[in-house]
């Protein structure tokens, strides 16, 4: 049963102004246009189909410090500043890097043993310390989610002990959490889920369980390899578990304008050719927004990466259905 929430005073996330500087927008590139006369943009295929609401994004990359959890919190952030109720799963244990910059409203007076995380999702609270016998209770995702300070956005908080997932593993554990995102009686119009970089059994879980997958990566020859790496794995669960998947956006973080970059971009759009492929441009207040404890959009509202990830978030869901 989902918990209900006295209402507080909550934060709203403020729309992109309209005089900021966004990206154009293009159906292909001019590959033969010479340096100088290149500029960023977002390329939007004309087979790309936005989705309809609700839907489950699943921001991953087998390579670190590409701007994963940042791209899911402001995406999550940008959706939430729409008028749209978005719960954002933190499925990377190493760092809980969304668990601290947004923070929990748990409720007033609850205890810790019944503050919940993804952890208990997949494997269940634990049992009674003062009855050994005492069987393991399921716990639902709702019960699992919390809201945060700011408007429309909840959260699913995880710490290190969602690792005990790889070790205390049932059967049918890489399909939990597309059951209970599927059970779930709580509205939410998007859910995003933040996954590790570390291929391991909730990472598997957390595709398996997408409607999208949404792939950031630095404009780095290294980091070309991350995407390399993923794009196999997903190739994997579309076979097999999760045909439905599709990689929806290749997301540039992190950009400067070099030749690196342009081909980075050019080779994501070969490899995906219905997929969104946008630079998310170099800014240093995205790196500050997690120390405040709020989205870059609150913190720098008119940094050049706030109107690139609104834009996209516009992009990837249908404005008819969205309004």
């Amino acid at each position: 049963m989902a918990t209900v929430y006295a209402m507080t005073t909550l934060t709203p996330l403020p729309p992109l102004a309209d005089d900021l500087e966004f990206l154009s927008i293009v159906s292909e590139w001019d590959t033969e246009a010479p340096h100088n006369q290149w500029s960023a943009s977002t390329l939007v295929p004309a087979t790309f189909r936005p989705a309809d609401p609700a839907r489950v994004f699943v921001v991953t990359n087998n390579k670190g410090g590409v701007g994963k959890t940042t791209t899911a919190v402001e995406l999550a952030a940008a959706w939430a500043a729409m008028g749209l109720r978005v719960r954002l799963i933190d499925a990377d244990p190493q760092n809980a890097a969304i668990t601290y910059w947004l923070g929990v409203e748990y409720p007033e007076g609850l205890p810790l043993a019944q503050r919940y995380n993804l952890r208990h999702v997949f494997l269940g609270a634990d049992p009674d310390p003062q009855n050994a016998n005492a069987p393991v209770r399921e716990v639902t995702l709702d019960e699992a989610t919390y809201p945060t300070k700011f408007e429309n956005l909840y959260v699913v908080p995880c710490g290190a002990d969602l690792a005990r997932v790889e070790y205390e593993r049932t059967t049918g554990t890489d399909n939990t959490l597309r059951y209970a995102i599927a059970e779930s009686k709580m509205p939410f119009d998007v859910t995003v889920i933040d996954a590790s970089r570390t291929m391991s059994l909730v990472t598997l879980a957390c595709l398996i369980a997408g409607d999208d997958a949404i792939i950031p990566v630095k404009p780095g020859a290294l980091d070309a390899q991350g995407v390399l790496s993923i794009s196999d794995t997903i190739a994997k669960i579309q076979r097999r578990e999760n045909p439905k998947l599709r990689v929806a956006a290749i997301l540039t973080t992190m950009w400067e304008k070099t030749n690196l970059a342009r081909e980075v971009e050019e080779q994501a759009a070969e490899d995906y050719p219905d997929a969104i492929v946008s630079p998310i441009r170099k800014t240093t207040s995205v790196g500050e927004a997690p120390a405040t404890h709020q989205p870059t959009r609150l913190h720098a509202p008119r940094a050049t990466a706030v109107a690139d990830y609104g834009q996209v978030a516009r992009l990837l869901l249908n404005p008819v259905r969205v309004a």
